[in-house]
């Protein structure tokens, strides 16, 4: 067995000089050798190829012609924003909000499309997914040609590697090969993610989580979602494979197996088989936890005991995900959020009862109202990450 791939480690240095030049720039060669532990030689070898790539710029700090300044003026590396473009997309239920990012993660452009695509047959949300991509890439002043990748995060068991949908509450069909129906429709290579780990990588780029280096998320919203960032990097499964957190098995009853989702998900705070009235028609809107964020200011009862019942279980599952990773942060996400104090002071309240004490205070509990645009950004973040990782040439990426 070979102890060592010569080419695999010159592309993780690459990636980690591009990704400390993304996270710390501008910065010096002499910075990026320290923060990175790579010698000197051997970053100036990886930024001198940079920088014929085109991915990365100079700036020159300090001015010789400057009384006031003496020696040589610093060197410092930056991204170049115009090294490439590409399109993220966060697909929900009732919505769909795409974004077009420079090589820096900065948004050019966005596109919210308010379209209910739950059950619709893959076809026409093949559809509705191309004319969104081709209309916002216009919107930046651009041609589809002119963009690299694509990112399409979506709620569900995601297999990463090959564009597979193994499962997803907003399609009708299952094991659905949506990466190769959508790159053969754009023509442009289009990834296929959990919209829990898109957004898992927006905060560690954009968010709340960019001093870190380990975290975790928890997304609550239509489907319950973990996302694991370990080492700089996020973690999957086989595969490529996304975890779905309301698969955890809780226990078993006279019934069968009792699963998070079934205690903690929407559909079992809103009780939607039962829904009625205004909240059955939030619910079919898509607005269903806003509407029970109304009637739980309004005293309704049964909203009020499904949302701490809710808050409990997660609190507990959140417990045990800190026993198991030790991350410094957990940070949810999601539209539960809304419900409010019952939620959340149940969710925090079982949390510090099932923290182990030799765990206390290791992790920090962040509740984050991260906007649907910002889920959007986290899966150009993804498509991003991998243009970082593919060697260049002067051409382009060689992805």
């Amino acid at each position: 067995m070979k102890t060592a791939d010569p080419e695999l480690m010159r592309a993780m240095n690459r990636l980690s000089v591009l990704d400390t030049i993304r996270r710390y720039g501008p910065i010096s060669r002499v910075q990026i050798s320290e923060k990175t532990e790579l010698s000197p030689t051997t970053v100036s070898a990886i930024t001198g190829s940079l920088l014929d790539d085109g991915l990365i710029l100079t700036r020159h700090e300090g001015d010789i012609r400057s009384e006031t300044v003496r020696g040589r003026p610093r060197v410092m590396l930056e991204l170049n924003p115009a090294a490439a473009r590409v399109v993220g997309a966060k697909i929900a239920a009732n919505r769909i909000v795409f974004v077009v990012t420079d090589f820096c993660g900065d948004v050019l452009a966005t596109l919210a499309l308010p379209i209910r695509i739950d059950r619709q047959p893959i076809s026409v949300i093949a559809d509705i997914v191309e004319d969104g991509v081709r209309r916002c890439v216009l919107d930046a002043g651009l041609s589809l040609t002119e963009v690299h990748s694509v990112c399409l995060g979506l709620p569900g068991v995601i297999e990463h590697r090959s564009g597979h949908i193994r499962s997803s509450p907003i399609l009708r069909d299952s094991n659905v090969d949506f990466a190769a129906e959508m790159s053969a429709r754009l023509d442009t290579r289009t990834i296929i993610e959990s919209d829990a780990t898109a957004i898992t990588l927006g905060h560690h780029w954009f968010g709340r989580a960019r001093d870190l280096e380990d975290m975790v998320l928890v997304s609550l919203e239509q489907t319950l979602g973990l996302g694991v960032l370990h080492s700089n990097r996020l973690f999957r499964g086989a595969g490529g494979l996304s975890h779905n957190l309301g698969d955890l098995v809780l226990g078993m009853n006279k019934e069968g197996v009792v699963r998070l989702a079934s205690q903690a998900g929407e559909a079992a705070i809103l009780g939607v088989q039962q829904a009625d009235g205004r909240l059955a028609e939030a619910v079919r809107l898509g607005r269903g936890m806003v509407h029970a964020q109304a009637l739980i200011a309004a005293d309704d009862s049964r909203l009020i005991r499904a949302a701490s019942r809710a808050g409990e279980t997660i609190g507990f599952t959140i417990a045990n995900i800190v026993t198991l990773f030790a991350p410094p942060r957990v940070i949810l996400v999601g539209s539960t959020l809304a419900l409010g104090e019952p939620f959340l002071n149940s969710l925090q309240q079982a949390y510090a009862r099932a923290i182990p004490p030799s765990l206390q205070g290791v992790s920090e509990l962040v509740f984050d109202d991260s906007n649907d645009d910002f889920w959007a950004r986290g899966a150009a973040a993804v498509a991003l990450y991998e243009l970082y990782e593919s060697p260049w040439s002067t051409t382009g990426p060689a992805v």
